[in-house]
């Protein structure tokens, strides 16, 4: 239910949205809006995934009219993403849970070393990176990322050696990005960071970009 998420009222919204250390996603809502409370389960969910990187929020526009209309807010429901005290970003309509996500996803904190698809393809593109695959052999033969060394996961820690060999910043990947994630953290408290590529091959793919398949 919609009414399990922090309701925000003309009250409280300057303490709890504009003075938030963390961002924060805000839902115009009613209690008579049918899509409001449709979405009210993703809404829920998204809370609990991005619980301690992020907030979620909602305001009833009939209890606390003057928020939306200094805001504009034409109709329910409606979102608007505040980070560091103010708005970055809205849209309207009865969203899934992947888009409200993607509207908070620019303002996360994120692990030490990601890099995301976008920002490793410009890198790749300036020749400042070198890729390490740590997928099995095997996996790496098929598809991978261009021009990428494979280093299997297990192997990695007994050859970082060849990782400061490689010509460029190394940046490591694996099929979802959790395993390179946790291997980067690790390292990092070794005193050795390491980039990695956030979402992994998966969300390589999924941003567009391309595989090099030697068959």
């Amino acid at each position: 239910m919609a009414a399990s998420l922090p309701v925000v009222t003309e009250r409280t919204f300057e303490q709890e949205v504009l003075m938030s250390e963390l961002p924060v996603l805000l839902e115009f809502t009613a209690e008579w809006c049918g899509p409001c409370k449709q979405i009210a389960p993703e809404l829920q969910a998204l809370a609990h995934e991005l619980e301690g990187k992020a907030k979620v929020v909602t305001l009833d526009i009939d209890k606390s009219p003057g928020i939306p209309r200094q805001m504009g807010v034409q109709s329910v429901p409606t979102f608007v993403v505040f980070h560091n005290g103010r708005p970055v970003g809205g849209k309207a309509g009865a969203l899934r849970r992947a888009e409200l996500r993607s509207m908070l996803e620019p303002f996360l904190p994120r692990a030490e070393g990601a890099v995301r698809p976008e920002e490793l393809a410009q890198l790749i593109q300036a020749g400042r990176v070198s890729l390490v695959d740590t997928r099995e052999a095997a996996v790496f033969a098929r598809a991978r990322l261009p021009g990428a060394t494979n280093i299997p996961l297990e192997e990695l820690e007994t050859r970082l050696a060849e990782l400061h060999m490689l010509p460029a910043t190394p940046v490591l990947y694996c099929r979802g990005g959790d395993k390179t994630k946790d291997l980067a953290a690790k390292l990092a408290e070794q005193g050795l960071p390491v980039a990695f590529l956030e979402g992994g091959v998966l969300a390589w793919e999924a941003s567009g970009f391309k595989l090099e398949r030697p068959q």
